[in-house]
């Protein structure tokens, strides 16, 4: 075989594209994001399941989300004996925030309210609504035994299933596992945002689609100009190949499945570049105005890089039937060892309020499956551990590895709490697996049982995980 040469006035030779193109797949998307091929029109449709992995960074203060305290009864005299402080106090200089639970507001048909909340989970001023409104579509799990107190394997942890080797991610993420059982007929079946991503098992057409924020997809998603010419050659030597006999090295990457994942990408990018995606993230646009102000994006400036930026992107990326599974980072700043409670209340509140914003845009908008979003969709919400319940010395609170996480939507029971943390330093409570009784004799519930429901909501296989779900959130 001869050898590739390369200089000013002559583009690298087809092995040289091949192997390109093999670096590039299986880096973002569907095998490889750069190939940019447009093609005929396809028709798009919503998946009729879709799953959304809705990430709080840092580590959150449970007692101020999902598993409150009443203040009353867990006073700071009795500290010493309950060593908890749910420090709702120190919110009363923000009207936005209540210093007791917050209790849901009775839906008409929902029923009765079976949980209650801490004040970051919505504003309690007269005429605001807040995510606690939604109570009627959740199932709250308290009392995860997290194993961890390092952010990094906590939260690798809850994306797979799995806990990791070091801080080393074992198998793939629930969304790939979930793509890659179901094969759904989308343009791009998963979208993470500043989420990590992986895929131990499953061909690159189940990879995800990293991005860093809104801006970051409209880029990738738009076709190739002048500047990004590499692209558009690549993929031309690669359809040169096509019905081609090819020996040598050029044999050894098409055994290895690369023809095949290119293919495969190539399918889904025409579908993406036909339909000039792209604009339907651009909410700049006179034809996004709508999304503009279901999310309250007109008071901010292009590209929405905000957390109702990015739950617009969520909910268009399911609506437009781009996407199956969207994995997002919806708030940061937790990792709060020190400083005040409002200001980690706020960071939270900020992401609970976009996940608000989706939700009722999602259960508000017609599926053509029937019904509407939320009954076609499961959302997972989850940190990689919470926050100590005492404050410590600084005025913040440390790592702790009671969590709790909660679920909505399709597939689960709701208005529903399961599991529960101690009275005395909110350990990890043990339940019945097979009923979710509350049992001194049972077992702690951890993250592969979370993840071993979500799969099974959906009826996919949940082996991986090497446990059974709960089935009692089952619906």
């Amino acid at each position: 075989m001869k050898k590739t040469r390369q200089d000013d006035l002559q583009l690298p030779e087809r092995r040289t594209f091949l192997k390109a193109g093999a670096g590039f797949m299986g880096s973002l998307l569907l095998g490889g994001i750069p190939f940019k091929a447009v093609a005929q029109a396809t028709n798009l449709a919503p998946a009729d399941r879709c799953f959304v992995f809705v990430y709080f960074s840092g580590g959150w203060d449970q007692l101020l989300a999902f598993d409150p305290r009443d203040p009353t009864v867990f006073t700071d005299d009795a500290v010493s004996q309950t060593r908890i402080m749910p420090g709702y106090n120190q919110l009363s200089t923000d009207a936005r925030f209540s210093t007791m639970p917050i209790v849901p507001k009775e839906r008409a048909g929902a029923g009765a309210p079976t949980m209650t909340f801490g004040p970051a989970i919505g504003d309690v001023r007269p005429g605001m609504a807040n995510l606690s409104d939604h109570y009627d579509l959740m199932t709250v799990v308290r009392g995860i035994n997290m194993s961890t107190l390092t952010h990094e394997v906590g939260y690798r942890y809850f994306l797979t299933g799995k806990m990791p080797i070091g801080s080393a991610a074992r198998g793939s993420s629930t969304a790939t596992e979930i793509v890659g059982q179901m094969k759904p007929a989308v343009p791009i079946p998963s979208i993470a945002q500043n989420v990590e991503s992986y895929n131990d098992r499953y061909g690159g057409y189940a990879n995800a689609l990293r991005v860093s924020g809104l801006a970051d997809l409209v880029l990738t998603l738009d076709p190739p100009s002048a500047a990004r010419q590499l692209d558009s050659e690549i993929e031309k030597s690669l359809i040169d190949l096509n019905g081609m006999p090819i020996t040598c090295e050029e044999q050894a990457f098409a055994a290895r499945g690369v023809g095949t994942t290119y293919e495969n990408s190539r399918e889904q990018m025409q579908s993406v570049m036909a339909n000039k995606l792209s604009d339907s993230f651009r909410f700049n646009l006179a034809a996004n105005d709508q999304v503009r102000a279901t999310y309250g994006l007109n008071g901010q400036s292009y590209p929405y890089n905000s957390a109702n930026g990015r739950a617009a992107m969520v909910a268009t990326a399911l609506k437009k039937g781009i996407s199956q599974c969207v994995s997002i980072n919806l708030a940061g700043g937790l990792d709060t060892h020190f400083g005040t409670q409002l200001t980690h209340a706020s960071n939270q509140r900020a992401g609970f309020d976009a996940l608000n914003l989706l939700v009722t845009d999602l259960r508000s908008t017609q599926h053509p499956g029937g019904g509407n979003f939320m009954d076609h969709t499961t959302i997972l919400v989850f940190s990689e551990f919470a926050r100590t319940p005492t404050i410590n010395a600084t005025g913040g609170r440390d790592h702790h590895l009671s969590n709790s996480c909660l679920m909505m939507g399709a597939g689960i029971k709701h208005n529903l709490v399961v599991g529960r943390s101690g009275d005395i330093g909110m350990s990890p409570g043990t339940v019945d697996l097979r009923t979710g009784a509350n049992d001194p004799n049972g077992s702690n519930i951890f993250p592969e049982h979370i993840i071993a429901t979500v799969l099974a909501s959906a009826k996919l296989d949940y082996s991986i995980t090497r446990v059974d779900p709960l089935r009692f959130i089952l619906a």
